[in-house]
């Protein structure tokens, strides 16, 4: 279990410990790049942090907001608590992901919610595929030697 969390993805040492760091060095840029977009949407959403969304984040999860499935748009289920929940998340994964604790679960959250934005706005494809690749990214290969992941590793194999 420790390892899922805070396992380390072994072919990325297979090139030695320069390439290591340099990959390290790119995994904290796709750090940074996917958390921006949801840091700077998530705290738009907020009246008060963290036990009150704002009016207009329930207006859009209630009347603007569309899953568009096979052609036809669905209403947001439970749209205030969805919201709430969304919004949290626009907050704390982010942190987690540049902090690079907890990453491939941060990483796999804002996954599948740049899925769920790619059902609210079908035509945006290939930004959200950029995002969903950099989730991806994380997800499989971790946040690399630049993260409290990383520390904790450390600290657990010692």
């Amino acid at each position: 279990m420790i390892a899922t969390i805070f396992g380390e993805f072994k072919p990325l040492r297979r090139f030695g410990i320069p390439a290591y760091i340099a990959l390290s060095a790119a995994l904290l840029a796709v750090r940074f790049f996917v958390a921006r977009p949801y840091w700077n949407s998530g705290w738009t959403k907020w009246a008060e942090f963290p036990t009150q969304i704002n009016s207009g984040a329930k207006y859009l999860f209630s009347q603007e907001y569309k899953l568009h499935i096979l052609g036809t748009a669905y209403d947001m289920p439970f749209p205030e608590l969805l919201a709430y929940f969304a919004s949290l998340g626009e907050v704390i994964l982010p942190v987690l992901l540049v902090i690079g604790l907890f990453s491939r679960f941060a990483g796999l959250g804002l996954l599948g919610m740049t899925c769920v934005i790619q059902l609210v706005y079908p035509g945006a494809w290939a930004l959200h595929a950029q995002w969903a690749l950099a989730a991806l990214t994380i997800f499989i290969c971790g946040p690399g030697l630049f993260s409290l992941d990383a520390g904790i590793r450390k600290l657990i194999k010692t």
